[in-house]
C-alpha cells in the first residue's frame, strides 16, 4: 500500500549482500542515504554491519504521531551460528535485525502510572485505535537518534522478497535464530507441504483487568501486552511465537522465530541468550555494536535511558498520566516519543 501523502522526496536505496545482489526501489524518505548491509559469517559467529536504512518505501516522516526523522545509523550485530538455550528471559536488548539491517524492536516504553507491569502496545488497543505513535505501512517508525525500526510486519521488505510464494528468510534474532515470515510449511517436517499463514498462540485474557489505583482497569482489550497470555494449541506457534522444523536454508531442521499478524507480531520472548550487541544503548537508542575482540554475551542491559511524560489522544484507560516513561525505558522497548535534542524532526547527537 502507497502512503497518501505527496511525495516528498524520491531516492534510490541499494541492498547489497543480505539479499543476494543489489536491488534497487524508489522509496518515499527523509534521507538521501542510500541502503546498506552487509551480512558474512566468521569464528562461529554471523555479522551484521548495517546503516538502518530500509530498502522499501517508508511513510512520511515526521508525522503527526513521531516527530522524528529518518537518518543513518552504524549498526556492527552479530549473533551466534550455535545458539544456546537459556531458561531466564534477558531485558534491554532489541529482539533482532533484517536482512536489510533494520531492527526489530517491537516493545514501547510507554506505561500507565509508571508501573512497569502496565506497559502499553503499538500496534493493537489503544494505540492501534488512536495511532499515537505514528508507525507506517511497514509498522514501523522512528527514534528520537533516527532509527527506523519495526514493531510488526515489514510489509515493504515481505513484499520485495515474495513471501506468499516462499518460506521467506526475514533476519535474524539477537541470540541467533533465524526469523521467517509468516508463510511457512503446512507440515514443519516436510518441504513440500504447502505454505500457510502461522498464527501465534497468544489471545486475549477473558474479562476485565484489576480495579483499584494499581490497574488501568476496562476490559482486556490489547492496549498492553499484559493482556495476552499463551494458549497452547490456539495457534500454530508455542511461546516463543516459533517452531521447530525444516526450512530452505536450513533443511536439516532447526528452531525459528515468525513473523505474525496477530499479537505479538514481532517475538518478545528468546529462546537463546541474545548477543551482547543488541542490548539498548543511550536514551533514544543508540547504534549498538560490540568490540569484535570480546567473544560471547557481556551480560543483559536495561532498555533506553530516561523519557519524558507526555499526553495521550483523548486519554488513557484509568486516566492519570498514562503516558509516562520509566527512568531507564521498558525492558526491550524504545523511546520513540521522546523529542530529540532541537526540537521534534531533529535527530539525537551521535
Amino acid at each position: 500500500m502507497q502512503p497518501k501523502h505527496a511525495l516528498a522526496l524520491l531516492t534510490i536505496l541499494s541492498l547489497t549482500a543480505a539479499l543476494g545482489g543489489p536491488s534497487t526501489q524508489l522509496a518515499y524518505s527523509q534521507t538521501s542515504a542510500q541502503s546498506v548491509c552487509n551480512i558474512y559469517v566468521k569464528d562461529n559467529y554471523r555479522y551484521i554491519d548495517s546503516n538502518g536504512i530500509p530498502n522499501h518505501a517508508t511513510g512520511q516522516f515526521p508525522n503527526r504521531g513521531n516527530p522524528n526523522t529518518i537518518s543513518p545509523q552504524k549498526y556492527n550485530r552479530r549473533v551466534p551460528l550455535n545458539p544456546t538455550p537459556i531458561e531466564q528471559q534477558p531485558r534491554g536488548y532489541d529482539f533482532g535485525v533484517a536482512v536489510n539491517g533494520v531492527m526489530f524492536d517491537p516493545g514501547t516504553a510507554e506505561l500507565w502510572n509508571n508501573d512497569m507491569r502496565w506497559h502499553y502496545e503499538a500496534l493493537s488497543g489503544m494505540m492501534a485505535t488512536h495511532g499515537s505513535l505514528g508507525v507506517d505501512q511497514n509498522f514501523a517508525h522512528v527514534q528520537p537518534n533516527g532509527a527506523y525500526h519495526y514493531h510488526g510486519l515489514p510489509m515493504g521488505l515481505l513484499n520485495k522478497l515474495d513471501y506468499r510464494n516462499k518460506m521467506t528468510l526475514v533476519g535474524w534474532a539477537a541470540d541467533g535464530y533465524p526469523i521467517y515470515g509468516p508463510f511457512c510449511y503446512s507440515d514443519a517436517k516436510n518441504p513440500r507441504s504447502r505454505l500457510k499463514e502461522m498464527k501465534s498462540s497468544y489471545r486475549l485474557k477473558s474479562g476485565s483487568r484489576p480495579g483499584g489505583d494499581s490497574s488501568p482497569g476496562g476490559a482486556y482489550d490489547g492496549s498492553f501486552s499484559s493482556d495476552y497470555e499463551i494458549v497452547a494449541g490456539a495457534g500454530d506457534l508455542d511461546e516463543y511465537n516459533g517452531r521447530i522444523g525444516v526450512t530452505p536454508e536450513f533443511p536439516q531442521g532447526t528452531f525459528y522465530y515468525v513473523l505474525t499478524d496477530n499479537w505479538p507480531f514481532v517475538p518478545r520472548l528468546f529462546r537463546g541468550a541474545p548477543d551482547a550487541s543488541f542490548r539498548k544503548g543511550p536514551p533514544g537508542g543508540g547504534n549498538g555494536g560490540f568490540n569484535r575482540r570480546q567473544q560471547g554475551p557481556g551480560g543483559f542491559g536495561q532498555g533506553d535511558g530516561p523519557g519524558r511524560d507526555f499526553g495521550p489522544p483523548g486519554g488513557m484507560p484509568g486516566g492519570g498520566n498514562g503516558m509516562r516513561q520509566t527512568p531507564g525505558g521498558m525492558p526491550g522497548g524504545d523511546n520513540d516519543m521522546r523529542p530529540p535534542p532541537g526540537g521534534p524532526g531533529g535527530g539525537a547527537d551521535e
